[in-house]
């Protein structure tokens, strides 16, 4: 897939550069950066009606075949090839198609549903052979070509350098091992991929832009104290409370505006009024521009105690007007990546963290600082970890402050450790599970699901592998469900899950061939936790990480590799 990809760009390159870009969205099915949160607005009955009003078919007739079929793409390709025409319209074009999109998805208004209708009936009438089933896919949000964002960067690069713009001989000798940092620093951005076209093509990563999120750097799971004091036996390290909210990376700009980011980069400035109102407070009159990483937080102020998660995610999610705000946030600030025009990821953390505290001020309730401790000894870190749940958080992250101390933008480094309380109960972590199938309910749940098969990502083949299932009540006994569903799901949708143990299964394929050939991993007893609305369906847990959870089991390290595991249905 990569290949005939970085392929069809090397011929977009050559023969019609500026289309490269819409190109690029296209086979991402977006239609620019997440942070600028351009929708279509098109739900599958509007697309029916436009495929019945193109094709002259009947509008119940189209609804049957696309629940035979389960896709309407196919139906919209059926349909219109049995259509003829006394004069065939003019081929539709990367660059016409992409454009039509953003002029649908920026229409809005009383009439604004007919008019995009009338557009989708413009696209579908010039359709020619498969064209239409990817058009009317693209229109509903599910392009099914099997690439996802990361597969996309690698083909656009490989075309890039095997296509490369006039320059001087020799070329320039540069280091290839600073190409993934340098792409990270440009996320999500239009100037990224023009970037890549330019002769002027600078390797070296400038600072980013304010107003253009950053991909958050993330932390990798430890199971216990003893596991952090032998990787960092050697490194000064601190010890953070982990907040139980909402990733937010604000920016504050030169001219005094303010966004707020979430984790996928989505702007949250609308969400956050009150966060917004309380910056000139906190910030002191040294600070002109900067981008603070935080955790936005529910808190209760007659209580002075921080709040559940899911009270957080009662807030309204956009246009929130601050005089009917319930549920009230505190900020607690733990980093700072860019500060008067200077980049900070490539300062150690005690510079970010000592750079942080001189440039705010702590307001109680509203703008804090991330509690924490920087110590070595186990009894300290332990009882501080026991602090942390009394108080209401999810347990530590503990990180590198001086050796390996870099902020890695768009990675999961092993120099930030999760500590969570859930190691106390087994599986030092939690996990995150996106749903890709359904079980009819029986009994008293008959018309509804009784469960649900869900997966963890497959980064390297970049697809979803079955892990376990979950009943969602307690009168079902999950084992009586067969392992393939009666329902297929699309996955969009990440689950938060508990379980007691993982262990070795036949039936599960999550990461298969990386503990034993012919076995998966299952999680034993599994425990529905909560929705993840903060991350899409690839930001679930990876199959990589599923497998190195249970190699760190202590059970399975005491028996080695001579033990037969349990297998789990």
């Amino acid at each position: 897939n990569i290949e005939t990809l970085s392929n069809l760009f090397r011929s977009v390159l050559l023969l019609s550069p500026d289309d490269l870009l819409c190109c690029v969205y296209l086979c991402l099915n977006q239609l620019g950066p997440a942070y600028l949160g351009m929708e279509l607005g098109v739900g599958e009955t509007v697309l029916m009606k436009a495929v019945a009003q193109a094709t002259g078919r009947q509008l119940d007739k189209i609804k049957a075949e696309a629940q035979e079929k389960g896709d309407l793409g196919l139906v919209a390709e059926s349909s219109r090839s049995n259509q003829r025409m006394m004069f065939q319209p003019a081929s539709l074009t990367a660059g016409g198609v992409f454009r039509k999109l953003k002029e649908i998805a920026s229409m809005s208004g009383n009439s604004a549903m007919n008019k995009k209708i009338d557009i989708i009936k413009g696209l579908f009438v010039a359709c020619r052979f498969s064209e239409a089933r990817y058009i009317v896919r693209s229109l509903a949000g599910k392009l099914r070509i099997g690439l996802a964002e990361q597969s996309v960067l690698s083909a656009l690069s490989q075309a890039v350098c095997l296509t490369p713009p006039g320059q001087g001989f020799p070329p320039a000798v540069i280091d290839a091992g600073k190409g993934m940092s340098a792409e990270s620093r440009r996320p999500q951005q239009t100037p990224l991929f023009q970037f890549a076209l330019s002769p002027r093509h600078h390797h070296n990563a400038s600072s980013p832009p304010l107003s253009v999120p950053l991909r958050p750097m993330l932390a990798h799971p430890t199971k216990g104290v003893g596991e952090v004091m032998k990787k960092f036996d050697e490194a000064a390290f601190t010890c953070e409370y982990k907040y139980d909210g909402e990733r937010a990376q604000i920016h504050i700009l030169e001219s005094g505006e303010v966004r707020i980011f979430s984790r996928n980069q989505e702007d949250n400035t609308s969400k956050y009024p009150d966060i917004i109102s309380r910056i000139p407070k906190v910030k002191k009159d040294s600070v002109v521009s900067c981008v603070l990483d935080s955790e936005a937080v529910a808190w209760d102020h007659e209580k002075k105690q921080i709040q559940p998660f899911q009270v957080l995610t009662t807030r309204k999610r956009k246009d929130v007007d601050a005089s009917e705000i319930k549920v009230q946030v505190c900020v607690y600030a733990f980093d700072l990546l860019y500060l008067n025009g200077e980049s900070l990821v490539r300062q150690p953390l005690c510079r970010r963290r000592a750079l942080l505290r001189e440039s705010f001020s702590e307001v109680e309730g509203e703008f804090v600082f991330a509690r924490s401790i920087d110590s070595d000894n186990t009894d300290t870190i332990a009882e501080f970890l026991e602090q942390s749940v009394r108080e209401s958080c999810e347990g530590l992250m503990v990180k590198t402050l001086e050796k390996d101390a870099t902020y890695e933008i768009a990675k999961r480094s092993h120099n930030w450790l999760k500590l969570k309380k859930d190691y106390l109960e087994g599986v030092g972590d939690t996990v995150d599970l996106c749903v890709i199938g359904a079980y009819l309910g029986k009994g008293k749940r008959t018309g509804t699901y009784g469960g649900f098969l869900l997966a963890c990502y497959d980064e390297e083949n970049e697809e979803f592998q079955s892990v376990c299932k979950v009943c969602v009540c307690f009168f079902d006994l999950i084992i009586n469900f067969s392992f393939y569903p009666d329902v297929w799901l699309d996955a969009v949708q990440v689950w938060e899950v508990k379980c007691a143990d993982l262990s070795l299964s036949p039936v599960y394929k999550a990461a298969m061939g990386m503990v034993d050939p012919e076995k998966g991993i299952s999680l034993r007893f599994p425990r529905f936790l909560r929705i993840r609305d903060d991350k899409k369906p690839e930001d679930a847990t990876a199959a990589a990480q599923i497998a190195e959870l249970y190699k760190k089991q202590q059970q399975i390290q005491n028996q080695g590799d001579k033990a037969d595991p349990e297998d789990y249905y």
